[in-house]
């Protein structure tokens, strides 16, 4: 599908080829693991209130491969899908995948439960926007904080509904436009551009879900305040979240004394009990994709319903 011309302002300057080597060394990350679990179980606690058997499920970005580890114990019989951009994340979702389906297997033995059929995992390489998948092809689409990693996530959403069948559900999180308040706020003190990606509002993405054909999308956000003793914890952390993949990356911090002055500038945040404060926004959306209305080339679709004599 086409972009429209109100679709630009959803476009952002991020290189996606510098997503996949920044997320190339899976270890980078553990520093910041803490947070993407926390959302995760969050997710999941909204997941639970929400009935129903999945017969495939897609985790797009799946990293590491934890979120697949908690499917397989939660839908024990669903199809499981994990697509990355990162080679790095897909060998090691690969490896935890074969543990913990190891142990799901022992686990199901010692409870003498007859095992039918065992999650089958299947993972793969691909950019969200450009899924190998066939349409109207898995029951229910999972991302965690991924989304706003993508250049275009109006396209992404739009290929998400491309694969969910009918009735199917989306549910995704993503970070919004006040995460790393503070670090916006030292960068902007020293007359500097911050390299943080341009986050995406909650209700951009509620409108990017109803074009997409979604049905009455619910969003909800909340922002949690993490609390650093060090400001290069802070920036471990950060980094580890991620880092900088926007096109345009400055070069102005490369020097030492222009490094020491940032670090000062964050010094300056800490509270009276000596705690820096980080901020992170996180949005979270859920939907099910109704029976289309219009077919792609944008004609309407009626249904004749035949009548009892």
């Amino acid at each position: 599908m086409a972009d429209k011309p109100s679709d630009n302002q959803f476009s952002a300057p991020i290189s996606v080829a510098r997503v996949q080597r920044l997320f190339a060394n899976a270890l980078r990350c553990d520093s910041s693991q803490f947070l993407r679990r926390e959302i995760s179980s969050r997710m999941f606690d909204r997941l639970s209130l929400i009935k129903m058997l999945p017969e495939r499920i897609l985790d797009a970005g799946c990293g590491e491969g934890d979120d697949l580890k908690l499917f397989a114990q939660i839908f024990p019989a669903a199809d499981l899908l994990g697509v990355d951009i990162s080679p790095a994340m897909l060998r090691e979702a690969r490896h935890r995948n074969q543990v913990s389906f190891s142990l799901l297997r022992d686990v199901l033995r010692l409870a003498k439960l007859n095992l039918l059929k065992t999650s089958s995992t299947l993972l793969a390489c691909a950019e969200f926007s450009k899924l190998p998948l066939p349409s109207a092809s898995v029951n229910m689409l999972w991302s965690n904080l991924s989304l706003h990693w993508h250049p275009q996530p109006h396209r992404v959403i739009r290929e998400w509904a491309r694969v969910l069948r009918t009735d199917g559900l989306l549910m995704f999180s993503a970070f919004g436009p006040d995460t790393f308040l503070q670090l916006r706020e030292a960068y902007s003190s020293l007359g500097l551009s911050p390299p943080i990606l341009p986050f995406v509002d909650l209700h951009d993405y509620g409108d990017m879900l109803v074009e997409a054909g979604f049905a009455d999308p619910v969003m909800d956000m909340e922002k949690l305040n993490i609390t650093y003793s060090s400001v290069d914890k802070l920036f471990a952390d950060v980094r580890g979240l991620g880092g900088n993949p926007l096109l345009e990356r400055s070069s102005g911090l490369v020097g030492r004394q222009r490094w020491k002055t940032l670090h000062q500038a964050i010094e300056q945040q800490k509270r009276t009990d000596e705690q820096i404060s980080l901020t992170v926004e996180v949005i979270y959306g859920h939907a099910f994709l109704p029976k289309p209305k219009k077919t792609r080339a944008g004609e309407s679709i009626i249904q004749f319903k035949n009548k009892p004599f």
